[in-house]
């Protein structure tokens, strides 16, 4: 899934260029060529599709030229997670009934790729023979309020448990308690399952979106395709997939997972990532000079100059025709700014 603003990285991820489509760690790839890259040793390019919206097709190509155009999908509108998986599954099932489909972002940190690949095949091992929903679950690594929360019961079946129910983001009261206990995990927004599960999913729990796709069974995977897809696919209920089937799932399962995950959603959790100076600065640029600075991230082009002295815990984002500096711990609010700007500036700025 590719089809995201990223307006919580403005004004880095821009409406005409998001973050997926940024080198956002600096090591020379875009997250989603990084994500891309990540699948490849179990799952062969021909069989990765892209879903992104219409408007970043050219820049998905430019990514990904692996790819034909059939497997990178271009949403008409932005409805949410929910309309694209199950848009996504209809393809594919037209293509192989029998497969099973893993779904995840294309903007998550992956530190430990091996073993990441290795629950990815506990779930699609579990999802195969199994009538079943499976998510990765994280283990919380600390008390955040930014993630969801899966509780699991104990009993498992070769690793795989069953979720007991989700929770949305919680108060951090609630969240230090869900830690405490042992009994849950972040919600990472990683799925695995077969066509036929998620799809009868959909029919049961979420049946307009059902309804409303199934109309284009025939359609899927020829010319006609776009046409139906422009014209019923904005129909579509805007909902998340956690909403529209995953908490009212009764065979929904979770594998517990460590593999130095972090959804890159925000300057802050890019800061936590990315190698930092003796002062826990993270400097993104060719040019950049600080003096009694800590804990900031400074991200500039790679031709200018910058100079930051008596800084601490800030966002400094220097794009050509924007400057950000911002609290680090008051980041929440960049979205709201970013809102901002469009009110008083029109949207030259987003």
């Amino acid at each position: 899934m590719a089809g995201g603003v990223g307006s919580r990285f403005w004004p880095g991820s821009r409406e005409a260029r998001p973050k997926q489509f940024m080198d956002m760690l600096g090591v020379g790839k875009s997250l989603l060529r990084l994500t891309f890259e990540r699948f490849l040793p179990i799952c062969p390019a021909s069989n990765i599709y892209i879903v992104t919206n219409a408007a970043y097709r050219d820049l998905v190509k430019k990514e990904l030229p692996e790819l034909i155009d059939n497997q990178i999908i271009g949403e008409p509108s932005r409805n949410n997670t929910a309309p694209c998986i199950a848009y996504t599954a209809f393809k594919l099932a037209g293509l192989d009934p029998d497969a099973n489909m893993i779904v995840a972002p294309s903007d998550h940190i992956v530190l430990q790729e091996e073993t990441f690949r290795q629950k990815i095949s506990q779930a699609l091992e579990f999802a195969s023979a199994n009538d079943s929903l499976v998510t990765l679950g994280i283990k919380p690594s600390r008390v955040d309020t930014g993630y969801g929360y899966i509780q699991f019961e104990q009993a498992a079946e070769n690793g795989v448990f069953k979720v007991a129910r989700f929770t949305e983001k919680p108060d951090r009261q609630t969240a230090a308690q869900f830690v405490q206990s042992g009994e849950y995990l972040w919600n990472a927004g990683i799925f695995v399952w077969s066509l036929k599960s998620v799809l009868d999913a959909f029919q049961n729990l979420s049946p307009k979106i059902y309804q409303i796709l199934a109309q284009g069974r025939s359609q899927y995977n020829t010319p006609e395709e776009q046409g139906f897809m422009e014209k019923y696919y904005p129909t579509t209920p805007e909902i998340s997939v956690d909403f529209a089937i995953m908490e009212k799932a009764k065979n929904v399962y979770t594998i517990p997972s460590e593999f130095g995950w972090s959804d890159l959603g925000t300057w802050a959790s890019l800061h936590a990532e990315c190698p930092k100076d003796s002062h826990g600065n993270v400097l993104q640029g060719n040019a950049i000079l600080v003096m009694e600075t800590s804990d900031c991230l400074v991200r500039a082009p790679k031709d200018k100059l910058v100079v930051v002295k008596d800084l601490n815990d800030y966002i400094i984002v220097d794009e050509p025709d924007v400057l950000l500096i911002y609290p680090k711990s008051k980041e929440q609010e960049i979205k709201q700014v970013r809102t901002a700007v469009n009110t008083r500036f029109g949207e030259i700025y987003l």
